[in-house]
């Protein structure tokens, strides 16, 4: 089993590519997924290598542009629930409200790394292969930059707000899959509450370590 610090670096790595400043155009509940992805990740490519403050790891700024562009082109609730499996039932709704807040922060907090390093890379849109009625999709994409090329893809499901990004594969590990299990054993070993615990000491670790440039 990969552990967890593996698997946030993974994840930080695909998420700041869905991450983006003020748009030229802004999606809305038309906008293909394809086009959404391609959209965001191109202005992040631009607003991320023109600030300097990101790109040193300023944990503020890097949570307010998170908050703004990321999170309304995300279903978190969703994302939280696969990865909880079976277990997301047996929460109390406070519980679950509690377990999508510290998740989103856990995921929030991976940027600081992730956006900091982000230098000289490209990335390859893939053709969108899926029927007009499709109500989940996949885009396909490959981050181009030192080293091997890295696939990543979006899993996407269409919500009468739009398009959302609930899951991603990199380099073969699907978001939701890898968290399942460190979810699993932390409830398996302390409850849900323990998982709640769990999710906010990492959270408080990632806030009070200091940026790597």
């Amino acid at each position: 089993m990969k552990s967890f610090k593996k698997l946030t670096k993974f994840l930080a790595a695909g998420l700041l590519l869905i991450s983006g400043a003020v748009f030229a155009q802004t999606p809305d509940q038309t906008t293909a997924p394809d086009a959404l992805i391609k959209m965001v990740v191109s202005d992040v490519m631009a607003s991320v290598k023109a600030d300097p403050d990101i790109q040193k790891g300023n944990i503020p700024k890097i949570v307010e542009l998170v908050e703004k562009k990321i999170v309304p082109y995300t279903d978190m609730r969703r994302t939280t629930e696969m990865a909880m499996g079976p277990n997301w039932k047996k929460a109390t709704p406070e519980q679950q409200n509690q377990l999508v807040m510290e998740f989103k922060n856990l995921l929030i907090r991976t940027y600081s790394g992730a956006l900091s390093q982000l230098r000289d890379q490209t990335v390859q849109f893939k053709a969108l292969r899926a029927a007009p009625d499709d109500k989940e999709v996949v885009v396909k994409t490959v981050v181009l930059g030192r080293g091997d090329p890295v696939p990543l893809d979006y899993r996407l499901e269409k919500t009468d707000k739009g398009w959302k990004v609930y899951d991603m594969n990199i380099m073969g590990v699907w978001l939701i899959e890898a968290y399942r299990n460190q979810f699993s054993n932390q409830i398996s070993q302390n409850g849900i509450d323990g998982l709640v615990k769990f999710l906010q000491d990492r959270n408080k670790q990632l806030a009070s370590a200091k940026p790597a440039n």
